[in-house]
């Protein structure tokens, strides 16, 4: 089954694309994500690693495809089940849009979508932290890292 959604904020699409661009910010804006392994700084066609959700769940990824500032694709595993995402980012006005398409088996697409919109709509509605304000990982707050 395929499905789309798409969600418009005020976030400005370059903040936007930063938190899709950096695995380590993905627990920010996602908040079926724990945590992100993940040995890179950016998303990497060809790269690998695992997120980390509610109840100990792994969900092991792969970086299919990525185009700066504009896109980005991946397949997700877990429990035997696989789905492929595509995420877009777009100007809308003030702020950004961002597009979603979800392909998988029925029953686990149909599931996520509730998820997928509400990660979806924090991604272009929350403020960006502030700088020096440090990241929430694991429900400690780090100091901000360069870059």
């Amino acid at each position: 089954m395929r499905r789309q959604l798409a969600v418009s904020g005020p976030v400005p699409p370059g903040e936007a694309w930063d938190r899709y661009a950096r695995p380590a910010r993905w627990p920010e804006w996602s908040p079926q994500i724990r945590a992100v392994d993940y040995a890179g700084t950016l998303l990497t066609p060809g790269a690998r690693g695992v997120v980390h959700g509610p109840l100990g769940l792994r969900v092991r990824f792969h970086i299919d495809d990525v185009t700066p500032a504009r896109g980005w694709a991946w397949t997700v595993s877990v429990l035997g089940v696989t789905m492929h995402l595509h995420h877009t980012v777009a100007p809308a006005g003030p702020g950004s849009r961002t597009g979603l398409t979800i392909e998988g088996p029925a029953p686990v697409v149909l599931g996520y979508l509730p998820l997928a919109r509400w990660a979806l709509r924090r991604l272009v509605h929350l403020p960006p932290v502030a700088p020096g304000a440090g990241r929430t990982r694991h429900g400690v707050t780090a100091p901000d890292t360069p870059g």
